[in-house]
């Protein structure tokens, strides 16, 4: 029997990367996991083929997180079709990295849109359905810590979650919701590859940096994931777990 049998998960941004890892983890801890996408149907089909294949339970659902109907319905489709929601994990994020003096307005709206707004109102569909016992997941990222250059907007929009995780901790307490933040170093992905951070100087770089000495990869993420959502944690809300490998 595994730590979330008979629980309800969403995982947003769920058809790649962090996000797909940690839908895996949960759905073999015995939880059913709505596995979210925007744009990579494919993804997130792969995600739910392969959580199938292992005897879980998982269906994909196509979402916008930063339009609040569609929000909605990624929440709507959970109770939908598992009649309850017991674990929500706002993994969807972008990122862009510029020096100041390139940062544009469309940059800005589009960053903070999905990675901010789009958790609040995730959450807020949410909230209403979830009680007691309930685990929220923000991912968030070390970066909040570590303030890398040319990335004013993107550690921006990590820092606000860390500030929203907080305040939505001291406001859901009382109905026994717990609310907390897991802030990934450096993973390797789809996008960390695609983006050339992966077999860079930047890459070893970080990685010399971390007492650990490696970069992180999605499984690393997702066993802190498995236990943010398992009662495991359940004496644990407003905290900000930094998954790092010692990134500092």
């Amino acid at each position: 029997m595994g730590k979330l049998a008979g629980k309800v998960a969403v995982v947003t941004g769920a058809s790649k990367g962090i996000g797909a890892g940690i839908a895996k983890a949960l759905a073999a801890e015995g939880a059913a996991v709505v596995v979210n996408y925007a744009s990579s149907k494919a993804g997130a089909d792969s995600v739910v083929a392969s959580i199938r294949a292992a005897g879980g339970k998982a269906l994909a659902v196509r979402g916008d997180v930063s339009k609040a109907a569609e929000a909605k319905g990624i929440i709507d489709a959970a109770i939908e079709s598992y009649g309850k929601l017991d674990i929500l994990v706002n993994n969807s994020g972008i990122y862009e990295f510029a020096p100041i003096s390139d940062v544009t307005e469309e940059s800005f709206h589009r960053q903070f849109n999905v990675n901010v707004l789009g958790l609040i109102l995730t959450t807020q569909a949410a909230a209403k359905h979830l009680g007691e016992g309930a685990s929220i997941i923000n991912v968030g990222s070390a970066v909040s810590r570590i303030t890398p250059p040319n990335s004013a907007v993107y550690t921006g929009t990590k820092a606000a979650i860390d500030g929203i995780t907080g305040v939505l901790a001291r406001e859901l307490g009382p109905k026994r919701i717990r609310v907390n933040s897991l802030n990934p170093g450096m993973v390797e992905t789809e996008g960390t590859r695609s983006a050339g951070f992966i077999g860079s100087d930047f890459e070893k770089n970080t990685a010399a940096q971390a007492s650990l000495g490696r970069t992180g990869q999605p499984g690393d993420i997702a066993s802190v994931a498995v236990f943010l959502a398992s009662a495991d944690s359940g004496w644990m809300t407003g905290e900000q777990l930094i998954a790092s490998g010692g990134l500092r």
